[in-house]
């Protein structure tokens, strides 16, 4: 007997069940079986019936125990299997094997004329066909959903596969089957024939007949049940009624509305969905739009003999949801003055889903304030797109970081991709992306950070940053090596490769650049010490054993020889701690399910891309769901399990329903019939049962408008559909305290109303007050001067320092602070056009190079092997262009580089106990000779002034002179400055020491350039007036002090020049420092 139990709640036909499951079977011994149509509903009814089965009465303490739950899909699959003797391991035509039928089957006709459409579509026998056409890595994609469509027709529409069979192209409803899918036809039967026996559809008669005649074919109790159905297919519906001939089948259906079933009982039968009117027979408009799955089950199943009983459940509560569910409930149309809006139905607009993450936390909080009695298991957060909101939710819940108390809440995220919840299977996504891939800096920096990888080779957070060191000094950019690059046309070119970087890092270990030599391609990077010597060795192993795993995942080859390979690559690269190895048997179980029946067949990359993907997609798990935190699953699991409140997250428009596209190879899509799957209607259907099983709030989130230009956007349909439906309950003008339009940012003060203040952050409460004031004036970097430090010995290299940039000393020398560079992301890309940055390391590398003697074919040679040109011909170029102005530096200093450079000591007794020390290089004779690729500047100048001060307060009897070169402005090849030694040179010296003490507690008022171009300025003789203006000119400039990240630090950003006081200041400081040079100094073109 097939009994149907109807009810409005999931809470009222477990009950029910409890009480039919409470009389015992026959046999003590057998399995009660309850089919569930997913993991969630499971738990929950294993937990609902443990309250009732063998309970004392009011007390609750039963248990729910050798009660099978197996899905719909399951039971009828085994009923089948042990009707028609092959079970679903052995079946030829289980979809696994299916697949690889199907693939050498589609492989063997494409040359035939019939199969004309998926040639085209694979790109098989196209003249001339582009290397880097895609077509062919269609392949497996293609076959894979072929296989999908051919099971699709084999559950919701048998009798076209039963009529392809027997060669009559129909589309198993009286019609024919459209010329443009004709192909499909013929394709079965060509699948048929290999596989070479009758294929499901065409045994479901058959083994119907069994059932019905041999009921103890199949070993199920005399008693067995469905639970929370909307939809079934055809041969669910077919076996079930076959088993309902010799055994009790329960079907318990969570129905909406007990009114509308018993208006459309009597409703005419119709087969296409086309014809069918009950859309238009029910009063209730959430009826007529979001119901249509549960109308066509009832019209499905009425058509059977079944005993139809509807449970009464308890009355909706008195709120605007229970008017809502109320009307639902009784099919009738919402009217005004039945009741009135609360807070059972909320409506949050937000500005993007971070703000909707961000909102529903404060929601929650505030529903937990309200109600004590309330606990995160009593809420469920439901959403289309749980990898999309993950990462917001992980930010938002779960972690204590500034005290706010949502942080505190535990939520359990349900429904994760297995490549987002195991870090191996991860791994193996990234090295099928990496097969074919350029293989960049930071994909493979990535790929070693990733957990196993990092176990695998004991890589610590210090050891990562030293590899991204050695990556960035190295110029790895992308490719593993030459054979590898070669795939992209630069085989020729093995520069910037891992392989390259490696040889240079090996090198580095055992010799230095400084000796000019290199070995094979490699130069030996300086930057490599002896405690890098560990490190070396498992960075070079990591990456040999990364392009031994990618060699092996190259194009075509068996699907026995993928299975190794990948197994290879995981016995390579991953290793997991003993608590961990279920992540490690979990992927080789999952790459062994995948291949299990590939036999010989032949695979693309993109093939087992392709088929790894729907293996590693999101699934539920029956242990994500009431484990007593807070669930946020998809809008699937748990849709008909009722709970006191259920969020509906991101149901944006173009989000929800889902946007699936019509598919044209899709029969079935052509002239749908009742009951035969629709996504879209579905997630309607999802959106009503999840208002029918809330029984106190129900929370509706959505992005209303745009996070960056705030333009307003509409709500999905389905919820604008609700919108109206609570909107011609309670009155349009009730809305607005229904639908909550949030504001942008978190500290807006309109959270913060003293009458109902919505955010618990108090973080963003201190921000939103403070916005309520004026903008409070940048307090001064140091109130005061610090106390002076102790006077001691300077060293010559701190002078210079101070004198080049006074306020970066002040930072570096007193505070310890060093204010950090821009850190610019890992370069992944081959240099084209270098940077001036780069081309000024190269340009002053050279010319070193050059002045030290070194050959200018040597030096190409070693630059070439560094890895900063870009390559062949461009390379080239870039080189022959700086090695111009080098040239032209070389010939105009080579009357002052004479001979071999000296260094020299300096110990400068500057009275008081107090002594100079430090050393000087570059000295030829009694020159001090600098040449610098940079074009002459302040700096230069500054630091060849102290060094000359300091030799001559060291040895006043020789007449010393700095020459400093660089090149000149204005196109001009090269620039001289040329200092002599002052005879009070060592009253100079302790005056800029003195200026430094001075510098030293607190940031004295002295830019570089700025007090340059003014000082250069009076020296010349123009007025104070001018001067200043030539000194806020430069201080302004792309490249002036104001842009500098110290000057910046300090004064605040884009600062003018009057922070560092008014003019005479400016003047009292630029004499000081600079009156003494240029009196001493002569600038000239050499």
């Amino acid at each position: 007997m097939l009994v149907l139990h109807r009810a409005e709640r999931s809470t009222t036909l477990a009950s029910a069940l409890g009480d039919v499951l409470a009389t015992p079977l026959s046999d003590p011994f057998a399995r009660e079986v309850v089919a569930v149509p997913a993991k969630g509903v499971e738990r929950w009814l294993t937990q609902r019936l443990s309250t009732a089965l063998g309970a004392r009465p009011g007390v609750g303490d039963g248990v729910a125990a050798n009660i099978d739950f197996p899905s719909p899909t399951r039971l009828v699959d085994e009923c089948l299997a042990a009707a028609t003797g092959v079970s679903a391991d052995d079946d030829p035509w289980n979809p696994s094997r299916v697949l690889w039928a199907l693939l050498g089957v589609v492989d063997d006709c494409l040359s035939e004329p019939w199969c004309a459409v998926l040639a085209k579509h694979l790109g098989h026998g196209l003249p001339d066909r582009d290397p880097d056409d895609h077509r062919p890595g269609r392949r497996y994609a293609t076959a894979s959903h072929l296989t999908d469509l051919f099971r699709s027709y084999a559950a919701q529409r048998p009798a076209m596969l039963v009529d392809w069979a027997g060669g009559r192209d129909t589309d198993g409803a009286g019609g024919p089957l459209d010329d443009d899918l004709l192909w499909q036809a013929e394709l079965w039967r060509r699948l048929r024939e290999k596989i070479g026996s009758p294929a499901p559809a065409e045994r479901l008669d058959s083994a119907c007949a069994r059932l019905r005649a041999e009921p103890d074919l199949v070993e199920l109790p005399a008693r067995l049940s469905l639970f929370g159905p909307t939809r079934l297919a055809t041969d669910q519906i077919a076996v079930l009624a076959a088993l309902a001939v010799n055994r009790d089948v329960h079907l318990w259906l969570p129905h909406p509305s007990p009114t509308m079933w018993s208006s459309l009982s009597t409703a005419d039968s119709v087969l296409a969905r086309a014809d069918d009117p009950t859309a238009l027979s029910v009063a209730h408009p959430l009826l007529s739009s979001l119901a249509r799955d549960v109308r066509e089950l009832e019209s499905r199943l009425t058509r059977l003999d079944v005993d139809d009983l509807h449970h009464e459940g308890p009355a909706p509560r008195d709120s605007l949801l229970g008017c809502l569910q109320a009307d639902v409930r009784d099919d009738r149309a919402p009217a005004l003055a039945e009741c009135t809006a609360d807070t059972s139905v909320q409506v949050h607009a937000c500005h993007g889903p971070a703000r909707q993450v961000e909102v529903l936390r404060e929601c929650l909080l505030h529903l937990f304030e309200d109600d004590p009695t309330l606990e995160p298991r009593d809420v469920l957060v439901m959403c289309p797109d749980v990898e999309s909101y993950a990462p917001l939710i992980r930010a938002a819940f779960g972690q204590d970081v500034l005290g706010h108390p949502g942080h505190r809440l535990r939520v359990r995220l349900a429904d994760r991709a297995l490549h987002q919840t195991n870090p191996v299977l991860a791994v193996v996504s990234t090295l099928l992306e990496l097969a074919d891939a350029r293989v960049t800096a930071s994909q493979v920096l990535d790929l070693s950070a990733a957990a196993p990888v990092r176990r695998r080779f004991r890589f610590g957070d210090d050891d990562l940053e030293r590899i991204r060191e050695w990556a960035t000094a190295t110029g790895a950019r992308w490719g593993i090596g030459p054979r590898q690059r070669a795939a992209f046309g630069l085989g020729d070119f093995p520069q910037n490769t891992f392989t390259t970087a490696l040889d240079r890092i090996l090198l580095g270990a055992a010799a230095d650049e400084s000796d000019g030599e290199w070995l094979a391609l490699a130069l030996p990077l300086d930057d490599v010490d002896s405690n890098d010597i560990d490190l070396t060795g498992r960075l070079a192993e990591f990456v040999d054993r990364l392009d031994v795993a990618l060699r092996g995942l190259g194009g075509p080859q068996s699907v026995a020889d993928w299975s190794s390979a990948l197994t290879r690559a995981l016995d390579l690269l991953v290793d997991v701690s003993a608590a961990d190895t279920w992540q490690l048997a979990q992927a080789r179980r999952e790459l062994g399910s995948a291949m299990e029946h590939g036999g010989d067949a032949v695979l693309r990359l993109s093939d087992v891309r392709a088929m790894l993907a729907t293996r590693l997609a999101g699934r539920p798990t029956r242990a994500n769901f009431r484990t007593g935190e807070l669930t946020v699953c998809t809008m699937v699991p748990m849709r008909s399990v009722p709970h006191r409140v259920v969020v509906l997250l991101g149901l944006d428009d173009e989000v929800f329903p889902r946007g699936v596209s019509v598919d044209g190879d899709d029969v079935l899509a052509r002239n749908p019939l009742l009951g035969e799957r629709d996504p879209r209607s579905e997630d309607r259907q999802l959106l009503l049962d999840a208002v029918m099983s809330a029984s106190e709030k129900l929370l509706l989130f959505y992005t209303g408008a745009d996070p960056v230009t705030g333009m307003s956007r509409p709500p999905a349909i389905p919820l604008s559909e609700l919108l109206d439906a609570v909107a011609a309950t309670v009155g349009s003008d009730a809305l607005p305290g229904i639908v909550t339009r949030h504001p942008l940012q978190p500290f807006d003060a309109r959270n913060f109303r003293p009458e109902h203040p919505f955010s618990f952050d108090r973080a963003a409460l201190a921000g939103a007050r403070a916005a309520q004031h004026p903008p409070e004036p940048e307090p001064a970097f140091l109130p005061a001067p610090l106390v002076p430090p102790p006077l001691g010995d300077v060293d010559l290299a701190d002078l210079i320092a101070f004198l080049v940039h006074p306020t970066q000393a002040f930072l570096r020398q007193r505070l310890g602070l060093r204010v950090p560079d821009v850190d610019e992301d890992l370069a992944d890309a081959l240099e084209v056009s270098p940077d001036p940055l780069a081309r000024w390391d190269l340009g002053q590398r050279m010319l070193v190079a050059r002045l030290t003697g070194v050959e200018l074919a040597d030096f190409r040679a070693a630059e070439w092997r560094r890895g900063t040109l870009p390559p062949f011909k461009l390379g080239e170029s870039v080189l022959g262009g700086i090695e111009h102005a080098v040239e032209s530096l070389v010939a105009v200093s080579g009357s002052v580089h004479v001979g071999r450079a000296e260094t020299v000591d300096v110990d400068v007794d500057l009275g008081s106990g107090r002594r100079l020390t430090g050393t000087v290089g570059g000295v030829h004779g009694s020159v001090i000779a600098t040449t610098t690729y940079s074009k002459l500047g302040p700096k230069h100048r500054l630091a060849a002034w102290a060094q000359l001060l300091a030799v001559a307060a060291s040895d006043n009897e020789t007449e010393w002179t700095a020459v400093t070169t660089g090149r000149g402005a204005y196109s001009r090849p090269a620039w001289r400055s040329t200092l002599t030694a002052p005879e009070n040179a060592l009253e100079e010296l302790v005056r800029l020491v003195e200026l430094r003490d001075l510098g030293l507690h607190a940031p004295l008022p002295i830019a570089t350039g700025a007090s340059a171009a003014y000082a250069e300025r009076r020296h010349g003789g123009s007025s104070m007036e001018d001067a200043i203006e030539a000194a806020r000119k430069e201080w302004s400039s792309d490249f002036g002090d104001s842009r500098d990240r110290h000057i910046t630090y300090v004064y605040g950003s884009s600062p003018g020049i009057d922070v560092l006081g008014d003019a005479v200041t400016i003047e009292n400081y630029a004499r000081q420092l600079w009156a003494p040079l240029l009196a001493a100094e002569t600038l000239a073109q050499p």
